[in-house]
């Protein structure tokens, strides 16, 4: 009988599945960091999942709550989002998607599509699934494995953005960083701000 814990984790298997076997899109690469400079994201990374896919097993500890099954799979759609807007993020780069952290042939900043709402909106994805996925578990470890993740992810996206800034220009990378969120969007509370007194002024 198909449960939330298993549909999330099937859900994980086919998107891991089909990004590899995507890989072969990906154009050739420029430029990458130094040896040795994406090992700590990698190893934080792959913990992180370690431990989320392992809390699907019960000896690893207790379940922390419990969710109504309407939640429950809720959560699972969410999960399914997440890595939806993955996929969204990396179709829309094309042949400048990497695995890793590195300049492809005829490299340029993307801030159209999901770039336009946060810098690293597969990151953002992968996240969102893990969040969900914690959620569904409900154990300590995966919610340890979540942390991880989290960390890992940030370590690439600061090591990226730097790398990048470096190789396409500093001002270039930093004005498309001054209007978008790392990994959330970012709020305009100026342009917010302003319509609302646009508005004030109007009613008056």
């Amino acid at each position: 009988m198909m449960t939330p814990p298993i549909a999330v984790l099937i859900a994980w298997a086919i998107w891991l599945a089909t990004w590899v076997l995507a890989m072969g899109r990906s154009g050739p690469t420029v430029s990458r960091p130094a040896p040795g400079a994406e090992r700590l994201y990698t190893v934080v990374v792959n913990a992180g999942f370690a431990l989320l896919v392992a809390s699907a097993f019960r000896a690893l500890g207790p379940r922390l709550w419990s969710l109504p099954p309407s939640t429950a799979w809720a959560l699972v759609g969410l999960a399914i989002s997440g890595f939806g807007f993955c996929w969204w993020a990396r179709l829309h780069l094309g042949r400048t998607w990497s695995w890793g952290v590195t300049i492809k042939q005829s490299h340029r900043i993307v801030d159209t599509g999901p770039y336009g709402l946060v810098r690293h909106p597969i990151y953002t994805g992968v996240i969102v699934a893990a969040a969900a996925t914690a959620a569904i578990e409900a154990r300590a470890v995966a919610l340890a494995g979540f942390a991880f993740m989290v960390a890992g992810l940030s370590i690439k996206a600061r090591l990226e953005e730097r790398f990048l800034a470096a190789e396409l220009g500093a001002a270039t990378y930093g004005a498309y960083a001054a209007r978008t969120g790392m990994l959330i969007p970012k709020i305009r509370i100026g342009t917010a701000s302003a319509t609302r007194d646009r508005h004030i002024v109007r009613q008056r």
